[in-house]
């Protein structure tokens, strides 16, 4: 566990980069400062008239003599009267001179040692000058201001220090390299290692998924009694696949299995091992397994494997760093030794998309589908999310389970969350089974938008849309009983919506069912167009989903008699959005299109012929919807029968119409 403390700091590399920035500017800031102390300004260049001029009036102290240029110093008469009237010296030399020049302003010693020259001119051939500067008292000679050891200094500060300490620099960051695989550990594996039940999850905390669990389950033996198995000639297999839609607990299920193994468990992300350099997650692949082979037996968890695990195609060019990654993943899963305990678990909502390679067996051995709960599973995950949530005695987790088919183990851990923040908001101690419903409703629908006030022929057109729908469900065989209806609008877009809930679960429909279903979808539009003679754009998700469903029975259940059973879609990312995709030419495609039309309007003109049959109870219904906003399903059943005539159900004998539990049970077929 000691190995990872540094890869537990998100700010370790953002520190040493820190500090490579600093080091540099000063270094750098240093060197020039150093420079310009010992450089100065340097001599100004004059005229050798001015020259001549200067040794006449006598301001020249020393001149030296170069093989192209001539050095002047003038006196400290000179100097000063510069300083006076320009307020500056004209060549100060070095901080320190010039300093000193200040601090003996007005007093000449003579004896200050060796200045720099203030000005300097191009070396004329004058055979007269050494006789002028000797008759005016001059010193000259032929050695330069600068001195070798000046030359020496200035050589080291500006070009040899500056090298030295680059080259000091690339040093260490090679050494940083070549030991943690990148600049500062870049290639150094970061995963997580949790030890026994450190990530506070085990496989009581996970419900709805049995038969993953099983799967889970051995592996767990097989590391807790590894000579059970081996005695027999059987291998621990190398990797497991854990693959589902979004939100149905995979990685819990990993976490349930760190829990459970009480061995280390390194757990990581696909996307922790892909940079902008490449080779760097080849190097994190070596560095993980690694670190897992000096903790043998050990579990390794990859989640979203899909990151680096596509399929290589060089059609579109690739991506070199994936593939590199992606190939030292499986040099490594073929490397190790399965004796010693090593299991490797990664997670994906797109196995589709995987390469071969790395789903053929001696790699990911085991496929295990976590798949969204059925009914008994969805109860078992409300229960364990409800056991510290205070419920009183009306609570019915099944019928929540009922209703909410097709809901994932986070959809529901959010309605009992959800549930017991409403019940704090109203006041209330104790969860109840309408907090729970009004939970479903927020989790699906939104939360009720109350700000946003309609019309009253608004109100009249969806009050009218719903109730459309409903009854088209009351009027029709093999359908889900009504639950609720509502006008109030909500905060994911619906202005108003009709909730159904099954009778039980199913995993098959009918012809007749989806068929049904279709005219369910678009009964809102039919009673639009019967009551107001025009249509609004309230029915376009209906018009969607009615849509989805009679192309689903004509390009993938075979139910359409110009088709017969031939399968003209295929799915892709089946447990992401589901999208179908045509594997027909053209012409078939709008054969299709013709043949979804055709369904539609007939499914259309059933809606409206059920809707004008019973044109008294849609008015009757709407105008109760419209006054009370929302309705339950038995206050919407006891109009029904009123403008039907039926009689009221008795409870100890199966009627067509009946209620249990606290929602609509209906058997059509009046």
């Amino acid at each position: 566990m000691d190995n990872n403390n540094k890869n537990k700091d998100p700010n370790h590399n953002r520190q040493g980069w820190g500090i490579i920035l600093v080091t540099t500017l000063l270094v750098t800031f240093i060197v020039m400062g150093l420079y310009s102390m010992m450089q100065g300004s340097g001599p100004e260049e004059i005229s050798y008239d001015k020259f001549l001029s200067l040794i006449d009036e006598g301001e020249v102290q020393e001149v030296s003599l170069n093989s192209d240029r001539i050095y002047i110093t003038l006196t400290d008469e000179a100097r000063q009267k510069e300083l006076h009237e320009t307020g500056r010296i004209s060549n100060p030399g070095n901080v320190w001179s010039q300093l000193q020049d200040q601090m003996h302003s007005g007093s000449s010693t003579g004896d200050e040692g060796e200045r720099n020259p203030d000005y300097y001119t191009g070396y004329v051939n004058d055979y007269t000058l050494v006789d002028k500067l000797e008759k005016a008292g001059v010193e000259f000679g032929s050695e330069p201001a600068d001195t070798m050891g000046q030359t020496l200094l200035e050589l080291f500060l500006t070009v040899i220090l500056p090298i030295g300490l680059m080259a000091l620099m690339l040093v260490w960051l090679m050494r940083k390299m070549t030991k943690g695989g990148g600049v500062m550990g870049i290639g150094k594996s970061n995963a997580k290692m949790y030890m026994e039940k450190e990530t506070g999850v085990t496989f009581q905390d996970v419900a709805g998924e049995d038969e993953a669990k099983e799967s889970l389950q051995e592996v767990v033996d097989f590391l807790h009694n590894p000579g059970k198995y081996s005695g027999i000639g059987a291998k621990l297999p190398k990797g497991a696949l854990l693959v589902g839609p979004p939100g149905t607990g995979k990685t819990l299920l990993a976490k349930a299995v760190a829990g459970e193994a009480k061995v280390p468990f390194f757990s990581l992300s696909g996307s922790a091992f892909v940079e902008m350099y490449v080779g760097v997650g080849a190097s994190r692949v070596r560095d993980l397994f690694k670190q897992a082979q000096q903790q043998a037996p050990c579990i390794v968890f990859i989640d979203e494997i899909d990151a680096i695990g596509k399929t290589r195609d060089s059609s579109l060019g690739g991506n070199d760093e994936r593939e590199q990654t992606l190939n030292q993943l499986l040099a490594e899963m073929d490397g190790f030794d399965t004796n010693k305990g090593l299991l490797i678990l990664a997670a994906t909502n797109r196995p589709e998309i995987l390469d071969p390679a790395l789903l053929r067996p001696g790699r990911f051995d085991r496929r295990i589908i976590v798949d969204k709960p059925d009914l008994k599973g969805r109860v078992e995950i409300l229960k364990v999310h409800a056991k510290d949530v205070r419920m009183d005695e009306s609570v019915d987790l099944e019928a929540i389970a009922l209703a909410t088919s097709g809901a994932v183990g986070s959809d529901l851990a959010n309605m009992i969350n959800e549930a017991a923040i409403n019940a704090v908001k109203h006041g209330r101690q104790v969860v109840s089974q309408k907090d729970l419903f009004e939970a479903v409703e927020v989790v699906l629908v939104g939360k009720e938008k109350k700000d946003r006030i309609m019309s009253k022929e608004e109100r009249q057109i969806v009050s009218y849309h719903e109730v459309g729908h409903a009854l088209v469900t009351a009027l029709q065989k093999n359908t889900e009983p009504v639950q609720k209806i509502t006008i109030v609008p909500r905060t994911m877009g619906a202005l108003g919506y009709v909730m159904q809930t099954p009778e039980e679960e199913k995993f098959l429909n009918t012809k007749k069912e989806l068929e049904a279903m279709i005219v369910v979808a678009l009964g809102g539009r039919a009673a639009e167009e019967l009551v107001f003679d025009t249509v609004t754009t309230g029915a376009a998700n209906d018009i969607e989903q009615a849509t989805k469903i009679a192309r689903a029975m004509i390009t993938q259940y075979g139910m359409s008699e110009r088709f017969g059973l031939m399968g003209l879609e295929s799915i892709q990312n089946r447990y992401l959005d589901g999208r179908a995709v045509l594997n027909c030419g053209d012409a078939t495609a709008g054969e299709i299109d013709e043949e979804v039309m055709k369904m539609l309007k007939a499914a259309y003109e059933e809606a409206k012929k059920l809707l004008a049959e019973n044109r008294e109870a849609l008015d009757k219904i709407a105008a109760f919807l419209i006054e009370k906003e929302t309705i339950t399903g038995k206050e919407f059943m006891k109009i029904f029968r009123e403008v039907k005539g039926i009689p009221e159900p008795d409870e100890t004998e199966e009627n067509n119409v009946g209620e249990r539990e606290g929602r609509i049970v209906m058997k059509h077929g009046e």
